[in-house]
């Protein structure tokens, strides 16, 4: 007798997508306390070090009988995450974590209000628009303005990377694609991280924490993803990745002790319930972001 799928399977793809959202956010926040000994910069090149390794390793891209426009595409893409990965660890190194990311969804939550003509997306954008104008009305020492633009365009950056993700998913099968854009990031930001990090470079020691950033950050929450998609609906996993700002300040309370006022959770509340009810619909927020 051939067993039912659903009542056999030893995680539910729930709790995986939990998972991968926690792991990205405590990454974060192991990596921003690294940031007294290693720049920003250095550790999110070795965290794109270490997904570009083991993404290339399961995918094996075929590189013959490429067009032109296929290369485009995979090179945009690439420069997209590139820059998505350093402007928020930039944002990390100068606001809390919980305030960056709530922040940074702003970019797929635009991308999401934008490209729906309902009446009632238009008021979830609003929502979302109180809770970013709450953070800047507060302000504090915790806030910075530089914080504030790295994180919006690291939103941005976000918003174009589901774009160009679907773009490069119609061209590059499977993970091809999302391994040679995380190439193409590495090569870019490898010039600057070299500038930056020097001899930290050769230190086992901060390749390792490196190392350890990449894994936490990518490598679990990628394979965490693939295996949810797989058995579960696009709607639901949009409204779990909604979950991420408050994942986010969850990794900053315990890693960092990072404590958020009031004035800051009411706009992460905002953020995240205007996230829930705009992607409900929606797969605008198919594409899971790797930061």
């Amino acid at each position: 007798m051939t067993p039912r799928n659903s009542s056999h399977r030893l995680v539910s793809p729930v709790w995986l997508v939990l998972v991968g959202i926690l792991s990205v956010q405590f990454g974060a926040g192991v990596a921003k306390g690294l940031f007294d000994e290693i720049a920003p910069t250095t550790i999110v090149w070795l965290r794109l070090v270490t997904s570009a390794v083991v993404l290339m390793a399961v995918a094996r891209p075929v590189l013959r009988g490429r067009s032109r426009s296929d290369w485009l595409v995979v090179l945009a893409f690439g420069l997209c995450l590139g820059t998505m990965n350093w402007a928020i660890y930039q944002a990390f190194a100068r606001i809390p974590l919980g305030v960056a990311v709530t922040l940074e969804f702003v970019g797929p939550l635009t991308l999401a209000v934008l490209g729906s003509r309902r009446v009632r997306d238009l008021l979830w954008g609003l929502l979302a628009g109180l809770g970013v104008a709450v953070l800047g009305l507060e302000g504090g020492g915790d806030v910075n303005l530089a914080g504030v633009l790295f994180a919006l365009l690291a939103g941005a950056m976000w918003a174009s990377y589901i774009l160009l993700a679907g773009q490069t998913g119609r061209r590059w099968p499977g993970f091809d694609g999302l391994a040679l854009a995380s190439v193409v990031a590495t090569v870019l930001l490898t010039p600057f991280a070299i500038g930056e990090g020097g001899g930290d470079l050769l230190d086992p020691r901060i390749l390792l924490l490196g190392a350890l950033v990449g894994l936490l950050s990518s490598v679990v929450p990628y394979s965490s993803e693939l295996v949810a998609l797989r058995s579960i609906k696009a709607s639901v996993f949009s409204i779990l990745m909604s979950l991420e700002p408050a994942a986010a300040a969850l990794a900053g309370i315990v890693v960092l002790q990072e404590f958020l006022t009031w004035e800051q959770w009411l706009a992460m509340v905002c953020v995240v319930i205007a996230s829930v009810g705009a992607t409900r619909s929606s797969r605008t927020f198919a594409e899971p972001a790797p930061d």
